[in-house]
């Protein structure tokens, strides 16, 4: 009897400590359970090769993101790779599908870009230091899955010359703290105003730390499009030329 009674009191104990969560603390067990919040903060820039599946089609991708805040994604479709969403620290620019040329972004896109910059290898990570703010909105389930949601406000964004919040709502696993899926209200495009969503699954072991190797993005409520990374290189040696804007375009 004495028995059972310990035990009732060590899974009381054990709800009420988790209850008593503070943000600060989920996202600290998260960087932690996930490799080591010193080992996230020396990662250098990922190198991650996946496949969306469109239509039927698997198309191949090549992404690539660093710690200074460069980044491209490389679409391999019918024979031609495609540079979408380019950031040299400076420059913002797409290949055009449809003339295959190099096109930089507008000036609003660009600034917004230039605030990611410091948000490698999350901008989660030392939040406090971006003068971001973090909260505990509670507690939701995701795909029957218990989380903790959190609540990340960081500088506004300017959308057709207006400032507008920027708030992403993360939800991480009550038991191990793994981020399973993050929302965010979508800016502009013909899903304005609706809820982007992405989840995460499949977390496996590279150069010390855990990525997600399945990923599903789209919006919430309705259709979802999964893909799947065959491959994620830590601190990849990229020639900085990828990334500039091809002379003459």
């Amino acid at each position: 009897m004495r028995k059972k009674s310990t035990l009732l009191a060590l899974a009381i104990f054990a709800f009420g400590f988790a209850s008593a969560q503070s943000a600060d603390e989920i996202v600290t067990n998260y960087f932690e359970n996930t490799g080591g919040y010193d080992a996230w903060g020396k990662l250098e820039g990922l190198k991650m090769t996946a496949k969306v599946n469109q239509g039927g089609m698997e198309i191949p991708l090549e992404i690539v993101v660093l710690k200074d805040g460069k980044q491209y994604t490389k679409i391999s479709l019918q024979g031609n790779e495609f540079m979408q969403g380019v950031f040299d620290g400076e420059v913002v620019w797409n290949t055009n599908f449809q003339s295959l040329t190099a096109e930089k972004a507008d000036a609003e896109t660009t600034a917004n870009q230039k605030l990611e910059a410091n948000d490698f290898p999350s901008d989660l990570y030392d939040y406090k230091d971006k003068g971001y703010t973090l909260e505990l909105m509670g507690e939701e389930t995701i795909e029957g899955t218990e989380t903790f949601k959190l609540k990340l406000t960081k500088e506004p964004i300017t959308v057709d010359g207006a400032e507008q919040d920027n708030v992403t709502f993360y939800y991480f696993d009550k038991e191990n703290f793994v981020l399973l899926a993050e929302e965010q209200e979508i800016p502009a495009g013909p899903a304005k105003g609706m809820t982007g969503i992405v989840t995460f699954s499949d977390y496996d072991e590279v150069s010390g730390l855990y990525f997600p190797f399945s990923m599903s993005q789209g919006v919430k409520g309705g259709q979802t499009q999964p893909i799947k990374f065959e491959t994620i290189e830590a601190n990849p040696t990229v020639d900085a030329k990828v990334f500039a804007f091809p002379d003459g375009e």
